[in-house]
């Protein structure tokens, strides 16, 4: 390939040697300079004088303080997406799978593999603004915050001359579809190639973006790897990365993100956790709608009736493969608006309306199968970057869960030769690494819903709280009320999972699923959602609990989970059309004896113990939500939910 990217960069060195001094901007044609106090900057694409006032005063600030060789305006298009990619392999930093269509695998650093969520902070001038304060002294757990002082030393000690030698891509992106008013606009600064490339599949960008934009306010991004030019030493796996000084700092005040040290997608990629839902959530508190980490689905009944349904999950607990799901049930269908992110607000007839802020999934590998989630192994089959999976001799990836290909050596994430399965949970003895992401455009999904880019949202009929319990909790269950579903969520509980640095499968408090992605105070944000149910004429979703995951004492599941999934959907989609299906246990509403479809399940399923309420277990379940709420919520824990978690506590005691 004839790179242009290239010949503008040598192209651009050479005007670069001709200009010295301060003044204005000057731009000439595609390659123009930029002086701005004594430092001068070469613009090798696109045109820096079509820029909004706004875009180019934060272009020119964080140019001046970043120190980039060279800047590049990205516009989306093909050609740029190819010589990016084209760069990235002559760089080593990614590699083509050839059994696939412009499919690529990127290895990281080992040491920068997830989010990291305790160098991730929310600064504020109050802290309690951001955090609860914790009860006599107990470490805080629903958000980290940073005095605005102390932000601003952090960043002065990192970001000055951080991109020196290197170029800062200027990303204009959407999430949402373009125009819709329901989506946000945000402009990213980065160093990194792999980032624009990801970021194009995750969001909708470039030109139009601008367009739509104008002059108006937008989400200010800046990330940087960390590592300027010339590096004191070679990066592990041609990956530049500062792990030892990473930082994800957001700044509500000034709508601003700012990233430094870390590649890895949940770091790196600023639209998706750190806008979409930390700084997305305190767009949505103040403008009165709803910013959650929830999939969206639409399911379709044997009759051809329609009702989409939001649900919330902790990372790698099954999202994607619920979002993608092929029904078992015959005459179901199911289509996929989202499977991570929903931003809901209600219309002008009350109806719960979502979009997915997204245009692309950022997958968890380990796991996704053609057994499992055969919707998402046909989506990846093209123009997808896969990070820290393994790669087949015949140029294919491979990753647990899969089915071993006959034939042909695997090489792991650790680039480790002829790899073999073994039993270890050692990591770097896996195949891929837990985390291992496929990046990859929705577009391509088969069972992508007709209105996932509907520009006002799909109406949410259901919302579904759940998590990995392997004990004690039934498969499915309703709320009695709104405010009480409200409860369901701030008391959800979790097996950890992988995508964040925690080790070990314990069981974790993970509110709403939100507890890494919270943007403001958690007892804030449950008055937020209460709030709802005070709007006038409003037709709130049904609120249910799910668990796809318990086990028998044998520590075998009891449920087959995936496409069977969709019986619970199938009593969800009765329940909604007030079906009379359920009786009243003391968590909530669950299904009456044989109201639940089992016609047609292939395995035996116990339903008694699928459905057990053990009192020992309920009763512990209470101590341990009231010591999680008086610890960590304290004194913002809204009287409403504290009252929920009373008559819960009365409920078990008369079981």
């Amino acid at each position: 390939m004839t790179c242009i990217y290239a010949r503008l960069l040598r192209t651009s060195t050479k005007v670069l040697k001709q200009f010295s001094g301060t003044g204005g901007i000057s731009v000439n044609g595609v390659s123009g300079i930029i002086h701005k106090n004594s430092r001068t900057f070469s613009v090798i694409h696109g045109d820096f004088n079509r820029l909004a006032p706004n875009v180019k005063k934060y272009v020119e600030d964080k140019a001046k303080v970043c120190q980039p060789e060279t800047i590049h305006i990205c516009d989306g298009s093909d050609r740029e997406n190819e010589e990016l990619l084209a760069m990235l392999q002559k760089g080593g930093v990614i590699k083509p799978l050839k059994k696939y269509k412009n499919c690529w695998l990127a290895r990281t650093d080992p040491a920068d593999v997830a989010r990291v969520e305790s160098k991730t902070i929310i600064s504020t001038p109050n802290q309690r603004d951001t955090i609860p304060t914790p009860k006599n002294g107990a470490n805080g757990q629903l958000g980290k915050w940073m005095s605005p002082s102390d932000l601003q030393k952090a960043l002065d000690e990192r970001f000055p001359g951080s991109m020196k030698g290197r170029t800062m891509y200027v990303i204009p992106f959407s999430m949402g579809p373009v125009g819709s008013p329901l989506s946000k606009i945000g402009i990213q600064l980065t160093d990194s190639a792999y980032v624009v490339a990801s970021m194009r599949i995750m969001t909708r960008m470039g030109r139009p973006v601008l367009d739509t934009l104008g002059n108006n306010d937008f989400v200010r991004c800046l990330h940087s790897i960390g590592q300027p030019l010339p590096m004191k030493k070679p990066a592990v796996n041609n990956w530049p990365c500062d792990p030892d000084r990473t930082i994800i700092a957001h700044i509500p005040e000034n709508n601003e993100i700012c990233s430094f040290g870390s590649g890895y997608g949940g770091n790196s990629l600023l639209g998706k956790k750190c806008f979409a839902l930390r700084l997305g959530g305190i767009i949505a508190r103040d403008e009165g709608w709803l910013a959650e980490h929830m999939l969206i689905l639409g399911i379709t009944n044997p009759k051809g009736e329609k009702k989409y349904i939001a649900a919330a999950f902790p990372s790698a607990c099954g999202k994607t493969n619920l979002a993608m799901m092929n029904p078992t049930l015959p005459g179901y269908k199911v289509e996929c608006v989202g499977d991570d992110i929903a931003w809901m607000r209600f219309d002008s007839e009350g109806r719960l309306r979502a979009i997915n802020p997204e245009a692309g999934f950022f997958g968890v590998a380990p796991g996704t199968s053609d057994s499992t989630n055969p919707n998402a192994m046909a989506t990846i089959q093209e123009n997808t970057i896969f990070t820290n999976v393994a790669e087949t001799s015949d140029g294919g990836f491979y990753w647990e869960g899969m089915d071993l290909p006959k034939g042909v050596r695997v090489i792991n994430w650790r680039n480790k030769e002829d790899w073999v399965p073994n039993s270890s949970k050692d990591k770097n003895e896996m195949a891929a690494h837990p985390n291992s992401r496929f990046c990859t455009p929705a577009s391509q999904c088969p069972i992508i819903d007709p209105a996932w880019e509907s520009s006002e949202g799909v109406p949410i009929e259901a919302i579904m709280f759940g998590g990995r319990r392997p004990k004690g909790v039934p498969l499915v269950y309703e709320s009695f009320n709104w405010q009480h579903g409200v409860f369901l969520g701030a008391a959800m509980r979790s097996e950890s999972t992988s995508a964040a640095e925690h080790e070990g499968k314990v069981i974790m408090h993970d509110p709403f699923a939100m507890r890494p992605f919270f943007g403001y105070n958690f007892g804030h944000y449950l008055s937020h959602w209460l709030s709802m149910e005070r709007r006038p004429n409003v037709k709130l979703p049904k609120v249910f609990h799910v668990n796809w995951f318990r086990k028998s004492s044998e520590g075998k599941f009891l449920w087959p989970g995936f496409g069977e999934n969709a019986r619970v959907l199938d009593w969800i989609f009765r329940r909604i059309n007030k079906e009379d299906c359920a009786t009243e246990s003391p968590i909530g509403f669950i299904p009456k004896p044989g109201a639940l479809n089992l016609d047609g399940l292939k395995e035996k399923v116990d339903m008694e113990e699928l459905f057990s309420l053990p009192k020992d277990f309920w009763s512990k379940e209470v101590d341990a939500v009231k010591k999680y709420f008086d610890e960590q919520v304290n004194d913002d824990l809204p009287e409403e939910v504290a009252s929920e978690l009373d008559g819960l506590k009365k409920r078990v005691s008369h079981m």
